[in-house]
């Protein structure tokens, strides 16, 4: 199991995710605490006992786990239901090699379940509960899918830089210049971008947020990434076609303004000549 882990506050409940094998795992054991916040380990085994239950993880097994066991699971299904019967998630797991429920100590410990057991845990603690684990675990999954998204096209932004920063090299830089010159060249040539889409130079944008840290390529929505790593690949192909300077920079914040537009635009962005 990942030791990390996403908390998110389900009727004032903090309720922790994680990851295994890429699939999404709930701490029951935090659902739990919402029936019972002093013994929630009770009110697991309490559920483990019914035979309904039992059935339910039994199932799942069945559906995704090869190396699920079959006899020791048909056992706890046959004595589910009575009085005597009693049983731990640690019991269940080292019994039946079940990989439905996981069970850990220390830190991040607690039982977690897949996602579709706990939702069914989560309905036989309350209905009210669970409706409200739906809608901040669709949230969750849906910021998670917008940073997701933005890490792209920053990784991508930054593939396209070494295009653009090879290009520099092979056609701007003369062999005598010294590395603090060719680190000028590289600046200098970062900064058409910047001009080009955000309308000012890194410094100004820096000088503008003294108490940011990184850069203004850090704080830029996915609309303007993808805009800059266009911006890239063409200044490219501009200065291997060895452009002016200034030619290629109204020429990029041409193709900037129309390129925001169609990406629904920002309002920061003007021409250069305004």
């Amino acid at each position: 199991m990942s030791k990390k882990s996403t908390k998110i506050d389900v009727k004032g409940v903090e309720v922790a995710f994680t990851k295994t094998r890429q699939e999404d795992f709930v701490c029951i054991t935090d659902i739990a605490k919402y029936k019972n916040p002093d013994a929630p380990r009770d009110i697991i085994k309490n559920w483990m006992r019914s035979k309904n239950t039992i059935e339910l993880l039994g199932l799942w097994e069945k559906l995704h786990n090869p190396d699920f066991k079959q006899v020791e699971f048909d056992l706890f299904r046959n004595e589910a239901g009575y009085n005597h019967f009693v049983l731990s998630p640690q019991k269940w797991i080292a019994t039946t090699n079940a990989i439905g429920l996981q069970s850990k100590s220390g830190r991040y410990g607690g039982t977690f379940a897949h996602i579709d057991i706990a939702l069914e845990f989560a309905s036989w603690v309350s209905v009210e509960f669970k409706f409200y684990l739906i809608k901040e675990f669709q949230h969750l999954k849906s910021q998670q899918a917008k940073e997701l998204d933005w890490n792209i096209k920053r990784k991508l932004t930054k593939i396209n830089y070494r295009i653009h920063t090879d290009a520099i090299k092979e056609n701007l830089i003369p062999d005598t210049l010294t590395p603090q010159q060719i680190s000028y060249v590289y600046a200098n040539e970062a900064d058409v971008l910047n001009i080009a889409l955000f309308g000012k130079t890194a410094k100004q944008w820096r000088d503008e947020n003294p108490e940011l840290k990184g850069n203004i390529r850090d704080y830029s929505n996915v609309s303007q990434l993808v805009c800059l790593s266009n911006l890239e690949n063409i200044n490219a192909v501009f200065i291997n076609e060895e452009l002016l300077q200034t030619n290629r920079l109204v020429k990029l914040n041409q193709i900037a303004i129309g390129q925001m537009k169609i990406l629904l635009a920002d309002n920061n962005i003007k021409k250069l000549s305004e």
